[in-house]
């Protein structure tokens, strides 16, 4: 199938076009002609699969249809700012042969020149819900003219504990609306806010419920605690990575592992909810650019960054929450590109893997890496996170490469243990 196939306008084709796009993703095909329809949608599809446009093209077509209005008339509601921003930016891309004007309202930055904007007029608004609310407490945003409301990542925004926020915001919203929820996941809290507000929905489900990316290669590396930095220096270092996110669990760990990285002469940079809204969209630009080759990024980077051509992701800590491992690993292996996610294990964190290994239905393969301590990790052969009398363990065969740039670089998978230089 093709673009042309949906039943889209020219305007927004030719913007498809100059993006390079000539074949929609499964979930962009489902999606398309179900919300041209004006029907709810209910979609499961896990990150890097294209949702944005899924939702963005459609809404641009219907809104077109009418003109220009005053006040919002679509809504989109993401769960964190960088996703809020990326959103904008992709229906500003979809529409530019359009007149629909959108705006980007979230917290962490002025709120006046947000205000002026509402005021000049808006057709699509993307927004995080807490800055919403301060909009609508001021009245500086009338919400009474939407016709499409969007929940993008809906599951997050419920693990973020927005979902009393979302309640607020939909009393101020029409009754009789279009709406259309997004979800990496499905939960039971997910499927109690679906029942509640979408009307006969169409089920769209891409991806298996919390089934991490076919593309992404998964890999445990067992190491002692006190010997993770080291390690993770050792692999960027021997496998000549030019990019590469790595997720730990607190603000202060992140800060902590970028400088030392920067000690072991590899460029990091930290992004966390303590910076400024400013210096997290700095370190991000230079991340993406290149001047960095490693951003260290606690979850609230696990949603929302559309990084391109990302070729690793390392889980320095393991998360606390056994779904966030799969939103962390979601930022490689994007639209249909191999990505190679590895987690560096202790002992201590056994508990946490044995939840993954449910959240997943399966095992992620272990494979050792010789001369680092493994004094407080399971000995040699054990398999990490398995239940006790468990049956198999079904491994994924697929050997990450330790490089990305070239194809004929050596393999993780050639050795079960790689020796360390120097």
């Amino acid at each position: 199938m093709k673009f042309d196939e949906l039943g889209l306008q020219a305007e927004l084709l030719r913007a498809v076009s100059a993006e390079g796009y000539t074949t929609p993703t499964p979930v962009q095909a489902r999606t398309i002609p179900v919300v041209l329809q004006r029907r709810d949608v209910l979609a499961g599809a896990q990150t890097g699969t294209g949702k944005t446009a899924a939702f963005a093209l459609p809404i641009l077509q219907i809104l077109n249809a009418t003109g220009r209005g005053r006040h919002p008339r679509a809504l989109v509601l993401t769960p964190t700012r960088e996703l809020a921003a990326q959103v904008h930016e992709s229906i500003r891309t979809y529409g530019c042969n359009t007149p629909l004007r959108s705006a980007v309202v979230f917290g962490g930055v002025g709120i006046n020149p947000q205000i002026d904007k509402l005021r000049r007029g808006v057709d699509i608004l993307v927004a995080t819900p807490g800055r919403l609310l301060d909009h609508a407490s001021q009245r500086t945003v009338n919400l009474s003219k939407v016709e499409i409301l969007v929940l993008d990542e809906a599951d997050r925004m419920l693990d973020m504990g927005f979902i009393y926020d979302i309640k607020r915001i939909l009393k101020l919203l029409p009754i009789r609306r279009q709406n259309l929820l997004f979800s990496a996941t499905y939960s039971d809290e997910i499927k109690t806010l679906a029942n509640g507000y979408l009307k006969n929905p169409e089920l769209i489900e891409v991806a298996r419920r919390n089934k991490a990316a076919e593309t992404v290669t998964q890999v445990v590396h067992p190491v002692g605690h006190s010997h993770k930095r080291e390690l993770l220096s050792h692999l960027i270092k021997d496998g000549n990575w030019g990019r590469v996110l790595v997720f730990t669990r607190t603000k202060h760990g992140a800060n902590r592992l970028s400088k030392q990285l920067m000690s072991d002469g590899i460029s990091a940079t930290a992004i966390h909810g303590n910076k400024s809204q400013a210096a997290r969209t700095k370190a991000l630009a230079d991340f993406k650019k290149g001047a960095v080759s490693t951003l260290v990024a606690t979850d609230i980077a696990a949603r929302g960054l559309d990084i391109d051509h990302l070729p690793h992701v390392v889980n320095f800590d393991l998360p606390n929450v056994a779904e966030d491992y799969v939103h962390r690993i979601g930022r490689t292996g994007r639209a249909g590109e191999d990505g190679v996610a590895l987690s560096l294990v202790c002992k201590g964190e056994q508990g946490l893997l044995r939840n993954i290994h449910r959240v997943l239905r399966h095992d992620i393969p272990v494979q050792h890496v010789e001369g680092f301590s493994q004094s407080d990790c399971p000995a040699e052969g054990h398999r990490m996170g398995q239940r006790q009398g468990g049956g198999q363990r079904r491994n994924n065969t697929r050997k990450p490469p330790l490089s990305s740039s070239s194809r004929g670089a050596r393999n993780y998978g050639e050795k079960r243990t790689y020796r360390r230089s120097g």
